[in-house]
């Protein structure tokens, strides 16, 4: 299926199951600066929908706006059919937020949290009580339900955290995100949680900077940069934009990756992008032949390899296609 195709059975799609977040035209400015420049978004009921974007590209912003912890300046928003502007206390009651850093009392006990947000939302005692032992259970926290917070690791405070955000259910769950400073483990077991929230129903806005989280878990990704979005679409509709023959080779010898870098640039005339670590080299080969050229020129220079392949483009290789820049190079700070 091209992705003309593609692109039309998600518009027929989008037609048919009813939108849970639906956006057009939102700004929010911060003096002359324009956090979010216009952006459009349709997230349909049951999706998880990733934004994914460098810091200070809008993303966090524009999650404030649409959880009406901001006003916009310009544009409209529907949240589970509730007006953004006309109806915030409906769009308030229908979601529920869980941003970059964990906003838990670390002094008490993971269930004592629980407890205390769930008897704020109107729980009385003891149904707070098991609301607070069915949310533990739920994200295997039983356990460490009665210590303190403060011994927690990262990844427990960000499941407690998460956790917390839904002592209701909510229909949007807004994820700022959500794996932001854990451990590979750990975010794995965030991962599968955020999977079985959306198979329960819940409708995911996540808002991420890692690459492989927007390929792992979204059903489809919004580019954000700049305040604008750039590019929409499945994983592999993404990935396809730029073409399928990437040359992907890796050195055995670091100090000579300038070398191979002008020399693959020189051969293949396109940019070669460095993996985040700097030891892999990336670039638009287009065909097996000229790929097969390029690592013979490197062979023959006295380059050794220690791996080479060719396939498709990683979500980082899309992102510097469209921008110019890997993603973490773009890195500002996000406004308040």
């Amino acid at each position: 299926m091209n992705d003309a195709a593609q692109a039309n059975v998600f518009s027929r799609t989008r037609d048919m199951v009813p939108l849970a977040i639906s956006v057009r035209g939102l700004v929010k400015h911060f003096g002359d600066v324009k956090a979010v420049d216009g952006i459009d978004l349709d997230v349909p009921r049951g999706m998880i929908f990733a934004m994914l974007g460098p810091n200070g590209a809008g993303k966090t912003t524009l999650i404030r706006v649409l959880a009406t912890l901001l006003s916009p300046d310009a544009g409209t928003a529907t949240i589970m059919d509730h007006d953004l502007a006309a109806e915030p206390q409906a769009v308030r009651g229908s979601i529920a937020m869980t941003g970059q850093f964990a906003s838990l009392d670390e002094d008490l006990t993971g269930r004592e949290n629980l407890v205390m947000l769930a008897r704020l939302w109107g729980f009385a005692g003891r149904r707070a009580k098991e609301r607070a032992d069915e949310l533990l259970a739920a994200f295997d926290l039983s356990e460490a339900a009665g210590k303190q917070v403060k011994s927690y690791s990262g990844g427990m405070r960000r499941k407690l955290d998460i956790a917390a955000s839904l002592i209701v259910t909510p229909g949007v769950l807004f994820l700022d995100e959500p794996t932001t400073g854990l451990d590979p483990k750990a975010r794995q077991g965030v991962w599968r949680m955020i999977r079985q929230l959306a198979q329960s129903g819940v409708t995911i806005l996540l808002t991420t900077q890692y690459l492989e989280e927007a390929d792992q878990l979204a059903a489809r990704i919004a580019v954000i940069d700049h305040g604008r979005k750039i590019a929409e679409g499945t994983s592999h509709e993404l990935k396809s934009t730029i073409g399928s023959g990437f040359l992907h080779v890796a050195l055995a010898d670091p100090a000579r990756l300038d070398e191979a870098e002008a020399l693959l640039e020189a051969r293949l005339r396109n940019t070669v992008q460095r993996s985040a670590e700097g030891a892999r080299l990336s670039i638009i080969a287009g065909t097996p032949k000229a790929a097969n050229e390029a690592l013979a020129a490197l062979i023959s220079a006295g380059i050794e390899l220690a791996d080479f392949s060719m396939g498709s483009p990683s979500l980082d290789e899309v992102f510097f296609a469209l921008t110019g820049q890997p993603l973490e190079d773009e890195a500002e700070e996000e406004h308040p």
